[in-house]
């Protein structure tokens, strides 16, 4: 009785020129390796033979070699592919709002901002700056405080311009400075795209986040 034969599995046009190019590259190094062997042998010295064990040594050093070839492919294969599953998982974050360390985009609207102060610090401020880096404002940072709203209105009540800023926490006790740590703050999630085979979150405004630096994600 003919038992009709499964169809291959489907493999990613990418990862399938990856493969080809591979194996070509193995055969043809393979081929290379041949001619080098029976050079080897053609031309060595009659009086003094290559011992038989040296060319078994030799086939299996390629053969290692050829196998960790093909591992690295595959690996790198797997790679692309969990990749690509990862951002297919992440793309239902677009338009969520992510809590992470970035600069922010404002546009009138409060940003919530979470400080983590030194418990070793007797005060401690939140220094705003600009897309240019610029100090901008400095708010001083009620004790016990774990999130705070900055609404973007500077000296006199006037808004600050729309566009990009960050924030800097600066602790301090008995008047000096004993740590400054970057404050994170949550931004709208407008694209999840791939670099260097690993999914990133683009943030309003351009920033973009790596996943893993995200500390949570709510909605807007």
């Amino acid at each position: 009785m003919d038992i009709p034969n499964s169809p291959p599995p489907a493999v990613a046009p990418g990862a399938q020129g990856a493969a080809a190019t591979t194996a070509a590259q193995i055969t043809s190094d393979f081929e290379m390796f041949l001619q080098m062997l029976t050079a080897q042998m053609q031309y060595q010295d009659p009086l003094n033979p290559i011992d038989s064990t040296d060319y078994a040594t030799q086939l299996a050093t390629f053969s290692g070699v050829e196998q960790a070839v093909q591992t690295n492919d595959l690996l790198r294969t797997l790679t692309t592919q969990l990749g690509v599953s990862g951002l297919a998982d992440m793309a239902a974050l677009v338009g969520q709002e992510a809590r992470a360390v970035a600069p922010a985009q404002f546009d009138g609207s409060p940003l919530t901002l979470y400080p983590q102060p030194s418990t070793l610090g007797d005060s401690a401020e939140i220094i705003v700056r600009n897309a240019n880096g610029d100090e901008v404002q400095r708010i001083a940072l009620p004790p016990g405080s774990d999130s705070i709203e900055w609404a973007g209105v500077g000296e006199g009540g006037t808004p600050m311009p729309a566009g990009q800023y960050q924030f800097d926490l600066v602790t301090s006790s008995a008047g000096s400075v004993i740590a400054t740590d970057s404050v994170a703050v949550y931004s709208l999630i407008t694209e999840v795209r791939l670099e260097g085979g690993l999914p990133v979150l683009v943030l309003e405004g351009g920033a973009t986040v790596a996943s893993g630096d995200v500390t949570a994600v709510r909605n807007p």
